[in-house]
């Protein structure tokens, strides 16, 4: 049941609890597309539990989407939708207020202030490559790869 019409308040009882917005970030950044990488592979230690809860509320509210995996019968492999991807420039914003005003490291905040920098016309092209890897809408010829430039900035913050 809704609190109110407000979209502010739509808005955070899709994607305002601890989890949601912390699987939609590691299957947008970190290209985690499979249960077992998003169980294991999360910095912050889901519970399977909550996991399985939250990738059923956001498959629900149409932020995720699950097919079979064609490489193994047995894996569902979860991909992003319009909306989801849509969520580039807030977790970009989201992120670089983080990164500016909370004590985050250095490495975890490598790619939101990429991001932060990058503005309007990087988080296109990274929301062009999500639809190209999610939804397999093709991108414009010679588009680089932001999800490479991240990664790329991400392990040099790591060495």
């Amino acid at each position: 049941m809704q609190r109110s019409g407000c979209p502010i308040n739509l808005s955070l009882e899709v994607i305002g609890d601890t989890w949601s917005l912390l699987v939609i970030r590691d299957v947008m950044f970190g290209n985690r597309r499979h249960f077992r990488e998003l169980l294991t592979a999360s910095e912050e230690g889901i519970a399977s539990n909550i996991l399985t809860d939250r990738l059923r509320r956001l498959q629900s509210a149409g932020l995720l989407s699950k097919a079979p995996d064609p490489r193994h019968r047995q894996r569902q492999i979860y991909s992003l939708t319009e909306a989801s991807i849509q969520l580039v420039p807030v977790l970009a914003a989201l992120g670089a207020w983080g990164a500016a005003h909370l004590p985050a490291t250095p490495e975890l905040s490598i790619r939101a202030t990429i991001l932060g920098a990058g503005g309007p016309s990087m988080w296109a092209d990274f929301m062009d490559e999500l639809r190209e890897l999610h939804l397999g809408i093709a991108r414009p010829e010679g588009a680089g790869s932001v999800m490479e430039q991240l990664e790329a900035a991400y392990q040099a913050a790591l060495s």
